[in-house]
């Protein structure tokens, strides 16, 4: 699976008001690890930058005065995020902003949306944790991800602090797997082995108490992550 950890800073928070993107920072990870690609680019937006926005992300229109527009990075940004699940922390207002950059070149051009999937990380958190304070501050101490450096707000740093909430916040057994491969191998056609029935009896090895203590500590943190019992404990309960 590859997926795209995504930022945007604005001008403004409305685009129907003619607000514009003036940074996108993207991380990359393919079956939940960072492979170390990134797409980042500060913007040129043609507008005033309201005094409101420069004190969240301290980004002035002096400093975007010789950066590029968005038609020109277009092309590369398309390129980074097709095919990928887009993973953004509040995503209406990013895409939103994404789709109205596209508009403004070309009112035919598909939205973001007929280009990526997206998972929007918030909604999935208000799921998880309903009646809580959600924003990407709330999830880091939730979560225990230190994002003691970050005093302003940016597309980059807040898309590698997204990936850590991310990775923590939807870890557990969906990010398990019991063989060295990449999941779905068997379902693409790959052959079963199957072992002589005449074969000698496998060997049981039971874990120490150390290991079966931090194996009910990584439970408990799955449990606290996911909301629920987690699959794994429930089977343990099953078995004699």
């Amino acid at each position: 699976m590859r997926q795209i950890i995504l930022d945007t800073e604005t001008t403004g928070l409305e685009p129907e008001q003619g607000h514009r993107i003036i940074e996108i920072g993207c991380i990359e990870l393919e079956n939940r690890r960072r492979t170390g690609r990134r797409f980042h680019q500060y913007l040129q937006p043609d507008r005033e930058i309201d005094p409101g926005a420069v004190e969240v992300h301290g980004i002035t229109n002096e400093f975007l005065a010789d950066k590029p527009r968005f038609a020109d990075i277009a092309d590369d940004f398309i390129t980074f995020v097709r095919g990928a699940e887009l993973v953004i922390h509040n995503a209406p207002f990013d895409v939103g902003f994404i789709n109205n950059e596209f508009r403004l070149l070309d009112p035919a051009h598909p939205p973001l949306g007929e280009l990526c999937g997206v998972f929007d990380t918030l909604a999935h958190a208000r799921q998880l944790h309903p009646g809580q304070r959600n924003s990407l501050d709330a999830l880091c101490k939730r979560y225990d991800i230190d994002n003691s450096h970050r005093e302003l707000h940016g597309a980059l740093l807040d898309a590698e602090i997204l990936a850590d909430v991310y990775l923590a916040m939807t870890g557990g057994q969906a990010a398990l797997w019991f063989d060295a491969g990449q999941p779905g191998d068997t379902a693409r056609g790959e052959a079963i082995r199957r072992l002589p029935a005449d074969r000698p009896p496998l060997t049981v090895v039971h874990a120490t108490p150390d290991e079966a203590a931090a194996h009910a500590e990584r439970l408990d943190a799955m449990e606290k992550s996911l909301g629920a019992a987690c699959l794994w404990r429930r089977m343990e309960a099953d078995i004699p």
